[in-house]
């Protein structure tokens, strides 16, 4: 039975790696999650939201016309490598001319030449996408992994400066859109997307925008997490360039639930809750705020309302896979 759509597997966010040699772990990937689909010439390049991004990517489409398969759909992320050959999700920000580092690194492989391979074992699908993909070094890449030793992995992670690794059960199934634990993700540092309700006006020699204001849904409402008013890249074009954006969505009562308390309630510009911003930052305060947040960029590749606070969890214990439980079409 083929696949025909791209419904992502999602992981749960946890506070340190699981243990034991069940467990797969990859390096936690900085750009846009984004599917593969191949049918014959015809390739598409889809985001996790389902928008279309294959002519953004002509080189990524270009690559995928060359492995050698009918039909397939791919699971992976879009990147920009630095020159460490670490994936930073600022330089993909700021991609235009310079394709430079551009990268697609494939993880996981849904179907191949009309066979759904959903419920097959992680292990399978990896064997079956290295075989497609190969193991040199071009535009889609293939996504190594280390088998156990998952703390010893993590601090490696770090200590390259990546964001955090991915682990993964060896014998899970892919679970179609679902956020599952059998995959896991581990951060060194804390980073999520936050929702943009609002915006300050700039102060001494800043132009365009002061800082934004932002939140996460909480079942529906957006509750206010903080101002961001910092981030590589925050120059004066692009303080003219977020007004000019945020300034074509503006409304006049605010989106955040209950409204950001004192004076910045009263002085702040409000907007609708259309864009997501990348944020990094120190630490969650006890009433709920982010401190020292510093923005990474924005994303296209998740909507608004999926964005929720992410809270670390210990690591559930691994139960045995059962294939019935993944949901195929």
């Amino acid at each position: 039975m083929r696949i025909s759509s791209y419904e992502p597997q999602k992981a749960l966010l946890v506070d340190h790696p699981p243990a034991g040699d069940r467990w797969i772990h990859e390096l936690k990937l900085d750009g846009f999650r984004m599917g593969i689909l191949i049918d014959g010439r015809s390739v598409r390049i889809i985001s996790r939201r389902g928008t279309e991004y294959t002519a953004q990517f002509p080189e990524i489409v270009a690559a995928a016309r060359k492995l050698k398969t009918k039909n397939a759909i791919v699971d992976g992320e879009v990147v920009v490598l630095d020159k460490r050959g670490v994936s930073r999700f600022q330089l993909l920000q700021q991609l235009g001319a310079d394709r430079a580092g551009l990268t697609y690194f494939a993880f996981d492989l849904l179907a191949l030449d009309g066979k759904n391979l959903v419920r097959e074992p992680l292990e399978e699908r990896k064997r079956a996408l290295a075989k497609l993909v190969g193991r040199r070094a071009g535009i889609i890449r293939y996504t190594e992994h280390v088998v156990g030793n998952g703390d010893k992995v993590f601090a490696n992670a770090c200590a390259l400066g990546a964001e955090g690794i991915i682990s993964k059960l060896r014998d899970g199934p892919y679970r179609l859109g679902a956020r599952s634990s059998d995959w896991q993700k581990i951060k060194c540092i804390k980073r999520q997307e936050f929702v943009v309700g609002g915006f300050t006006d700039p102060s001494g020699s800043r132009v365009g925008v002061g800082s934004i204001l932002v939140g996460y849904y909480e079942r529906d409402c957006l509750r206010f997490a903080g101002k961001v008013g910092t981030g590589a890249g925050w120059s004066a074009s692009f303080g003219r360039q977020l007004r000019r954006d945020l300034e074509k969505i503006s409304i006049d009562k605010s989106p955040f639930d209950p409204p950001p308390p004192g004076r910045l309630g009263k002085i702040a510009h409000f907007v609708r809750p259309r864009l997501v911003a990348e944020v990094e930052f120190t630490e969650w305060t006890g009433d709920g705020r982010i401190r020292h947040p510093s923005l990474q960029g924005f994303r296209k590749d998740k909507k608004p309302r999926e964005v929720i606070r992410e809270r670390e969890v210990s690591p559930p214990p691994a139960k045995a896979a059962s294939r019935g439980r993944s949901r195929s079409r």
